[in-house]
Order: C-alpha cells, then structure tokens, then sequence
C-alpha cells in the first residue's frame, strides 16, 4: 500500500537512506520443482495412448479430404501437448525422478486433498481419456448407422 509522505518530509522526520548492498556470491537457483508429479511414465504413455486412439477413430471413421488439415492440426496439438511436457522433464536442471510402477503401486501419491492409493490415482487421471475415446467410438457409430 502507498502513503503520502507529504506532511513527513515537511516536518523533517522523514529520512532519505541508501539501498543496502546485494552481495551475491552464490548463484541464484530456481526453486527445486517436481515436474513429472512422481507418477510412473506408463500412466502418461496410457494417456496419449488414448488421446492417439481418439484421432484415430475419427480419422478413419469421417475419413475425407477435407478432414485431412483439421486431424493434421489436431495431431500437432497432442504432439505439443505430450511432447513439451516430456522434454520439460528431461531439462539439465530438474533433479526429480518418475517413480517406477512398484513404487507406484507401494506408496501411491500425497495429492493436495490427501494420500491417493496407485489404483485410485490411474483411474483417475486415464478416466477422461478413456471416456473421450468411448465419445468417438460412439459418434462414429451413430455416424455409421445414420
């Protein structure tokens, strides 16, 4: 919050002070930041997995020349989608490890609502993709019969 100083410096009892000096010997470092979230690399492999499935369903069920630039497009968005992230976690600098499927399965994961057993976090993070591969399978049926 500012404040106005007016009346301080009219009465002299403001006082104008150097800035302290910065001695930085040590360089600086990010915040240490888990980006891969400890969860093993198969459940993100199963996950764009589905999403891969999901195009694959409506590029051959709507199968079109003019269906060819929007699943060209939507396939550079899921390789952006997966891709980045994956390199995100392969940078120099980042020093947390995926645990593996065993780990996984012993400790599960502390989420921010509390501890989450492995069985109950893959349902819930493959939940959506699985959903959204069912939604294609179905249009393309109905597309099919109608």
């Amino acid at each position: 919050m500012t404040k106005n100083f007016q009346q301080e410096l009219a009465r002299g009892k403001a006082r104008i002070v150097t800035a302290p000096a910065v001695v930085s010997e040590v360089p600086r470092h990010q915040v240490d930041v888990d980006r891969n979230f400890e969860l093993p690399t198969g459940l993100y492999a199963a996950t764009a997995g589905l999403y891969v499935a999901f195009l694959a369903i409506l590029a051959t069920g709507f199968a079109a020349p003019g269906m060819i630039i929007p699943m060209a497009i939507c396939a550079v968005f899921l390789v952006g989608f997966f891709g980045v992230p994956a390199a995100w976690t392969r940078l120099r600098a980042n020093a947390s490890k995926s645990k593996t499927v065993g780990e996984f399965k012993r400790a599960g994961i502390m989420t921010y609502t509390g501890h989450c057993n492995a069985r109950d976090a893959a349902v819930q993070m493959l939940i959506l993709p699985v959903l959204v591969v069912l939604w294609a399978g179905a249009v393309v049926t109905i597309a099919a019969l109608v």
